[in-house]
């Protein structure tokens, strides 16, 4: 039976590594995020402490890593599928403008640095120098999110050039197999490679402009959640796949099929279904990066490590504040986005991991960079706050030159007849909304009259942040079923304390349910269409408009008592929508 214990020995070796990464992960992770250093510093101190460098707990370095670059692929896919076309195109001036410029000035001055004062060679700085330019897209999102500046010109300006940013990393992509090429040479034969790209490219977008569409429609109407999880891991990693045996990477594959879904009314829901994988598989990839950092390097020479940080992080601050200048900010909002984005990524990380398995750059050169990049995301709490500083001035004098301030839209789970006159009504007095249906046929008949409806499971963890709707107005559950509005209504209050909900119940005994639960407000459609009935019917009748309304006014103060739980800590809330009735 030997033959059989051995792949068990293996399997159990595996899953104890596992294991030990996940406490790892459990432990320094939240102590990074407390100390508000960010995530992914937090990973890879996590894999450090496990890895060779540290306690040396797991020395499966390498097959780690090749399970953890499926999560660099979702990372890709998930970025193309935020990088929506109306999105760019809102914002095309400075995305464009100032992003543009940003990646390839810094880019040009770091390659140049690299090649005088580290002896880089011409392919190596060509690859480096960009790679270096990129900032941390998640990192700078949650300091903003912290700072509430997400919608102000400071907000604004950072998240154009980190928009730029992450579009730059499918050239880079791009680059990595015929830089590695010894026999491309850098006049005809990279422009032949680049032209074989690009044909890749448009074959792979055309294909699947043709099929996604048709595709993620099909399996959405058979209204089976496992297989929808199944077809999105599916189009992910078949696209990385083609692109990888066609020449090109993996990443870039997963990053086309993410940006060819981002306008799709399926967007949503891929997302809901890929985050899981996506969180627990980039993580492990930071980690493996982690076990791969050679602690003596960092060690044997401080001041080289030191001296090449100071020096990254004023060259990248001293290219993007003037540039911004340039484009109008004001000096305080130039020199904030400019030390905010001074710091090196996680796209860096990713970049500098594949150009070290194609041997584009050597382990040597790869510990520097991992270094520099470390070292530059650890000082980044420091930075954020000099740049928070920089810009509450402004805030504080309303000065914040925001041309268009951006507008939350509402929430409607459910876009049935209900959730219909609710979308109708909230158009007329020029209220944003978004609506979600888990009915592929409604979506899509919606969506083809112009209403902004997704097809999104309402159940999905982190609903509001799938839909770019944390800080919304108001989630409205219009739903038939009242056991599902229950259930829904109970996940939405446990993620959302502060969020306003309003509900339909069906009957007095589901309303008091939900106003137990939290809601806001909730209605009855039975009531309401009886109070209406009866209104015309008084009408009708010759009963005086006075004395109609008071009646329907007594009746529904009667049913709003009925429906009131005494026990409620919402009493005031709820008394406040009962006012506004």
């Amino acid at each position: 039976m030997g033959f059989l214990t051995e792949p068990g020995a293996i399997v159990s070796a595996y899953l104890l590594d596992l294991l030990f990464l996940l406490i790892a992960a459990v432990v320094v992770v939240p102590l990074f995020q407390l100390a508000r250093l960010g995530t992914v510093p937090g990973f890879l101190v996590a894999g450090v402490v496990v890895g060779p460098s540290g306690f040396s707990i797991i020395d499966n370095v390498t097959e780690i890593r090749h399970l953890s670059e499926i999560g660099v692929v979702l990372l890709l896919f998930v970025i193309g599928m935020e990088l929506k076309p109306s999105r760019l195109w809102l914002m095309r001036r400075l995305v464009f403008g100032l992003g543009t410029l940003q990646v390839a000035v810094t880019g040009i001055a770091l390659g140049v640095l690299g090649s005088f004062l580290f002896d880089f060679s011409l392919r190596t700085a060509i690859f480096v120098g960009p790679a270096l330019a990129l900032s941390s897209t998640a990192f700078v999102l949650q300091i903003l999110a912290e700072q509430k500046a997400l919608p102000t010109q400071y907000g604004r300006a950072a998240i154009s050039v980190l928009l730029l940013q992450d579009l730059a990393v499918v050239p880079l992509l791009a680059l990595i197999p015929l830089l590695a090429s010894p026999e491309t040479g850098f006049s005809g034969d990279i422009g032949l490679a680049l032209l074989e790209s690009l044909f890749i490219l448009l074959l792979v977008v055309v294909t699947g402009r043709f099929l996604l569409h048709p595709l993620l429609h099909r399996v959405a109407r058979a209204g089976s959640p496992e297989v929808f999880t199944a077809s999105a891991l599916l189009i992910v990693l078949g696209t990385a796949m083609a692109t990888e045996h066609a020449g090109l990477s993996m990443a870039m594959g997963a990053f086309l099929a993410g940006l060819l879904i981002s306008e799709s009314a399926y967007r949503h829901q891929v997302i809901a279904e890929i985050q899981p994988f996506r969180g627990l598989l980039i993580g492990l990839f930071f980690m493996s990066m982690g076990m791969s950092f050679e602690l003596g390097v960092l060690l044997a020479n401080p001041f080289a490590a030191l001296t090449m940080l100071v020096l990254l992080l004023f060259v990248k601050t001293a290219i993007l504040f003037p540039l911004a200048l340039l484009f109008g900010l004001p000096r305080r909002v130039s020199l904030a986005v400019a030390l905010l984005l001074a710091q090196c990524g996680e796209f860096a990380l990713v970049m500098f991991a594949l150009a070290s398995k194609s041997n584009l750059i050597t382990g040597s050169r790869f510990q520097s960079l991992l270094v520099v990049v470390l070292l530059s995301m650890m000082v980044t709490p420091l930075l954020a706050h000099v740049a928070g500083r920089l810009v509450r001035p402004l805030k504080a004098d309303g000065k914040s030159g925001d041309e268009e301030p951006h507008r939350t839209p509402a929430v409607l789970v459910g876009f049935g007849p209900v959730g219909q006159h609710v979308g109708e009504t909230l158009n007329r007095a020029g209220v944003p909304f978004i609506a979600v249906d888990s009915d592929a046929n409604r979506v899509a008949g919606e969506r083809a009259r112009g209403n902004p409806v997704r097809f999104l499971d309402a159940h999905s963890t982190g609903l509001l942040e799938s839909l770019d709707a944390r800080s919304t107005p108001a989630v409205v559950v219009t739903l038939k079923d009242s056991d599902e509005t229950l259930e829904l209504v109970t996940s939405l209050r446990e993620q959302y304390p502060d969020v306003a909900i309003f509900a339909q119940g069906h009957d007095l005994d589901t309303c008091r349910s939900l106003s137990r639960l939290g809601v806001t407000g909730a209605l009855s459609a039975n009531v309401m269409t009886g109070l209406e009935l009866s209104r015309m019917a008084m009408e009708q009748a010759g009963v005086k408009t006075e004395t109609v309304e008071r009646v329907l006014a007594r009746y529904y103060r009667q049913y709003q008592a009925l429906m009131e739980d005494r026990n409620s800590a919402r009493g005031e809330r709820i008394g406040k929508f009962r006012g506004g009735a």
